[in-house]
This record gives structure tokens, sequence and C-alpha cells, in this order.
């Protein structure tokens, strides 16, 4: 991570300066943004802005971005233990009709899987 990089986010203490880096810089940044992800992981203590880039770069580009999305999805279900971030991500990411999908997308997608028991704990699929 080069310097100008460093001192953008890494003073950081919720995760909202990566987000913003994020978007500002969206076509540059392909190279860094694993460093990226990984100092909003380590300061987004709640969720909030880990769902925020996941969503972002979703809309930005879902298939380039997917690695990405995987790894923010999987820490922002981790982080949001109250669910009030997630919960967005289903219609979001997997479409408004995901509810006449629920077993299906469970099969395919872990991160579906797990933030539909986290919001429907007893909810069969």
């Amino acid at each position: 991570m080069n310097e100008d990089l460093k001192k953008a986010v890494g003073k950081d203490p919720d995760g909202l300066l990566t987000y913003e880096y994020i978007a500002n810089h969206i076509g540059e940044i392909d190279e860094v943004l694993d460093e990226l992800i990984d100092n909003m992981i380590s300061v987004d203590l709640n969720g909030q802005f880990l769902v925020s880039a996941a969503h972002y770069l979703h809309a930005i580009d879902g298939v380039r971005y997917h690695g990405a999305i995987e790894r923010l999805i999987a820490a922002a279900i981790d982080r949001d233990r109250e669910h009030r971030y997630i919960g967005d991500l289903l219609p979001a990411l997997w479409g408004e009709d995901y509810a006449s999908h629920v077993a299906e997308l469970s099969a395919a997608d872990n991160n579906f899987r797990r933030i539909y028991k986290r919001l429907f704990p007893e909810a069969i699929i």
C-alpha cells in the first residue's frame, strides 16, 4: 500500500474513510482492494460499512468484484450481531424476489444461507 493510501485510510476509526476511498477511486484500486478490505474488516466493528462496500461493489460490477464482495459479506455477517445491516443485502444482491428462491439460493451461496439463517432462525432451508 502506498504512502498516500496509508495516510488516507490509516486512521480510519470505523470503516467510513476506507469505504469513501473505495467509492472515490473505484477505477484505480483493483491492485490494493484486498488491502482496503483488510483495513475495513479490522476497523468496522458493526458491519455497517462492510455491507455498504459489498452493495456498492456489487452495483459497480458484481462479477469483477465477486471475491471482494464475498469477503465483505462474510465479515459483515460476523460483525452485524444486531442484524441492522445484513438484511439489506438480501434484495440488493439476490434480487427482490429472493424469498421465493430461498432453498435454491441457500444451496448455491453460503453467505446467502448464513444471512438468511441469522435473520430467520426458525426457517427451514
